[in-house]
């Protein structure tokens, strides 16, 4: 079941296009149909497709061939979401029942990935083993994998030869004396190599597998990790040359630096490159290609809708004790699917019908949305983990990026009422911390936001939010995103219209004295 083709204005660096009445520009729009059409259902290559569809990443592939100071492979570990951590590493056979489990739980569910915890193509059998099994069981979901590009050119025809049309490479630098500080060796031909040497061979293999792969007619984004002091200005140019070389998405990331991770940066105390930092660079590099700003840097067992981890629920004890019928679990799936095709199309004849006036000139504003999914405004603030930011101005609603928090509120959906103490209803947060200092780095989180639309929000946290100069928002829960911030938006140009207008009387009746 495909996406129908949206035609949309091309992406530009810069704001939205005028008269998309709030609607994001399609960043694939300068590509073929058939070629759009391959990533529309994909949720962590297409900016619309991750509000509606869910992806599984097995994790089977726990060697790495590289070492990079930004990670720490861990497993059996619950409690941290990024990159290179596992609860439990899989064989093939028991990859594809959690994955058929999954997809039965989860209609949704339209893309199964390898992503680690190690190297995807450092483990080659387990990886193809995996995709050859499922691609039998389940034929209508895609499969991607994701690899350092090391051992890349020696799998390209076994990738095309499964099926696997979707790859994703991580790319930092094309100069081995900038990856020499990022990789502090690599395990090439049966031997370990550091240094400018070992960074030169991987570099090179990286760009080789990157041109195979475009030959190959498999789409390829580019992953690359923000590391500010060593490679943040130097990403331009990846930009250009990978796109150039035929990948046709690229997703720079802020490098996570947690020492509680235990990675070298971490531990060495780099910082990772702030909101402010990570945006400018997305947006000067989107001269170059289109850009992807809803990564959220997945575990490599990551479950569900980006932004959401289901893995606990799918644990292999859990999975073997289910009893599942397949037959009905891919029927199931199509409907799903055929229904948000329904409703996108619908969606897009509404907008497409709507005859919208010139919009003039005005300034953007940033506005954030708790939101589960569906792309509604449809989460509570209390329950939100995260926040998707928006530029939103006349033109209208452009999605910028993401911000993380940790969770607030721990108790019954009634305890976003308005009129409730979201805040008092428990007095813990998941991770231990005290609601209040919860509460103090969410709204830390949210600072640049003008406004923040939820689907409820408790008394307290209203309070807050409105000391630091951020206008609460409960009004449009259940309201499709970008219509949401459009109304918010159109209110805010009203409110201050009012202000302004007692200012330009008074200026008119000097003028006349």
């Amino acid at each position: 079941m495909e996406l129908p083709v949206i035609s949309a204005a091309p992406a530009t660096s810069g704001g939205c296009s005028a008269g998309s009445r709030g609607s994001t520009p399609d960043a694939f729009a300068h590509l073929p149909d058939h070629i759009r059409a391959r990533v529309r259902d994909h949720p962590c290559y297409s900016e619309q497709a991750h509000h509606y569809f869910a992806r599984m990443h097995a994790a089977v592939a726990p060697a790495c061939n590289i070492q990079c100071n930004y990670c720490n492979r861990k497993y059996d570990c619950a409690n941290e979401s990024r990159p290179g951590v596992a609860s439990e590493v899989l064989t093939p056979e028991q990859a594809v029942r959690k994955a058929l489990a999954v997809a039965a739980a989860i209609p949704q569910m339209t893309v199964l990935g390898i992503a680690g915890p190690g190297d995807a193509l450092a483990n080659p059998a387990r990886t193809f083993e995996t995709f050859r099994l499922f691609a039998e069981k389940a034929p209508d979901i895609r499969l991607c994998l994701s690899t350092n590009g090391l051992a890349l050119p020696a799998y390209a025809d076994e990738i095309a030869r499964h099926n696997i049309d979707h790859v994703t490479i991580t790319i930092n630098c094309l100069d081995p004396g900038i990856g020499a500080r990022i990789y502090p060796w690599i395990y090439w031909n049966r031997r370990r190599i550091h240094g400018p040497e070992a960074a030169a061979i991987l570099i090179g293999q990286q760009q080789k597998g990157l041109e195979m792969l475009v030959e190959r007619g498999i789409l390829v984004k580019v992953n690359s990790v923000m590391i500010p002091g060593i490679n943040d200005a130097h990403l331009r140019e990846v930009s250009r040359t990978v796109r150039a070389k035929g990948a046709f998405l690229h997703n720079v990331m802020p490098l996570i630096a947690d020492a509680g991770h235990g990675t070298y940066f971490g531990l060495a105390g780099r910082r990772g490159p702030t909101a402010a930092e990570l945006r400018a660079l997305r947006d000067e590099c989107a001269g170059d290609m289109a850009m992807m700003r809803h990564c959220r840097q997945c575990r490599a067992d990551a479950v569900g809708m980006l932004g959401e981890d289901r893995g606990a629920e799918f644990a292999m004890d859990k999975v073997d004790a289910m009893e599942i019928d397949y037959e009905a679990a891919m029927a199931k799936r199509l409907e799903v699917r055929a229904g948000i095709v329904d409703q996108l199309q619908a969606g897009h004849a509404m907008r497409s019908g709507a005859k919208a006036a010139p919009a003039p000139p005005s300034r953007p504003v940033l506005m954030a949305v708790a939101s589960t999914g569906q792309n509604l405004v449809n989460q509570h603030f209390g329950h939100a983990r995260e926040f998707l930011l928006y530029e939103v101005s006349a033109a209208g609603a452009r999605f910028v990026g993401h911000r993380k928090t940790d969770l607030y509120c721990m108790g019954a959906d009634a305890c976003g009422d308005k009129g409730g103490g979201q805040g008092k209803s428990k007095s813990e947060s998941a991770a231990g911390h005290s609601a209040e200092s919860v509460l103090a780095r969410t709204i830390a989180a949210l600072e640049g936001c003008a406004a923040v639309l939820c689907s409820r929000i408790g008394f307290e946290p209203w309070g807050r939010l409105e000391a630091a100069g951020i206008a609460p928002n409960g009004e449009h829960a259940m309201e499709p995103i970008e219509d949401a911030l459009m109304a918010v938006y159109r209110e805010m140009q009203r409110a201050d219209a009012a202000i302004a207008a007692p200012a330009r009387e008074w200026e008119q009746e000097q003028k006349r004295a």
